[in-house]
Formats: structure tokens, sequence, C-alpha cells
């Protein structure tokens, strides 16, 4: 099965969770993991990724934790992905290097291409923005989610 890491999506959910809270607040990694629900000691490593790509900022104190470093309509999902696992490639065809010992004769390698253009287009053009939500607001005994409005001061 081909899949999203578990640290991507975690990556991700941190992300945007800081993506929907005002834009001045820092939140600690151990409240963001709980909120998240994962784990705190993987999510610490995640975080320290995203801030070594500048994604992320971390402020350091007893008031400390992590706030984004850029509106969240700069932050591609493959921004996101790239920090914390490195380049996508598909196949061996698709990586960078050496490839696959049967580059240039094997009638699938067009194909891993075409699919990983795709892939990484979708992820290029999806940002942070695209998915956030406001919280839940109530609205008589249903409860409504609207995209969210949350402008970015950085």
């Amino acid at each position: 099965m081909i899949q999203i890491s578990k640290r991507v999506e975690y990556a991700l959910r941190a992300v945007i969770y800081l993506a929907s809270l005002p834009a001045d607040r820092v939140e600690s990694f151990r409240d963001i993991a709980e909120e998240q629900k994962v784990p705190k000691d993987f999510l610490a490593k995640i975080l320290r990724s995203l801030v070594d790509a500048g994604v992320l900022r971390s402020v350091r104190g007893s008031a400390g934790g992590f706030a984004l470093r850029m509106d969240p309509g700069q932050i591609s999902f493959l921004d996101i992905i790239v920090a914390t696992e490195g380049p996508i490639a598909l196949n061996d065809c698709c990586a960078a290097g050496e490839g696959c010992t049967r580059m240039g004769s094997c009638s699938m390698e067009t194909v891993w291409r075409r699919a990983e253009r795709a892939m990484l287009e979708v992820f290029r053009h999806t940002y942070i923005s695209d998915v956030m939500l406001k919280p839940p607001v109530q609205d008589g005994s249903a409860v409504v989610s609207e995209r969210s409005t949350v402008s970015w001061v950085g």
C-alpha cells in the first residue's frame, strides 16, 4: 500500500492546528500533541524539522512553544512533506541520483513519472489555508464549520 507516513500526517495536523490559532499565539508542543492526539516525543522531533525548514518558529521559555513563521497561504503541503521526509520519489526511476538499473528501457518509467508529477502538482498547489477550519460554532442544534478567515500577522 502506498501511504503518507505518520510523520507527514502529524506534521500537517500540527501545522493546520497552529494556523487555526490567533497569529500571535505560541503553543507548547505538549498542548499541540494533546490537541491532535499524537505522541509527544515523536511530535517534538517533527516540530524541530519544521523549525529547521523555516515553516515554524520556536520561542523558548516558560511561555514558549511553536507558531507559524509565515502566512498559511504560503505554506504548501509539499513544503511540509519535504521538511519532514525529504524529496518525494514515487519510484526508483523518479529518484534523483542513480535511479533504477532499468532506467531508459523500462516501459513503466513514463507512468511512474506522470503519476509523480500529478501528485506533486496537488501537493504543491494545496496550501494550509485551503484546509483551515474555524472552530465549530453552535448554530441552534447543529454544529457549523466554516473556512477560516483568520488573518496572519508575522
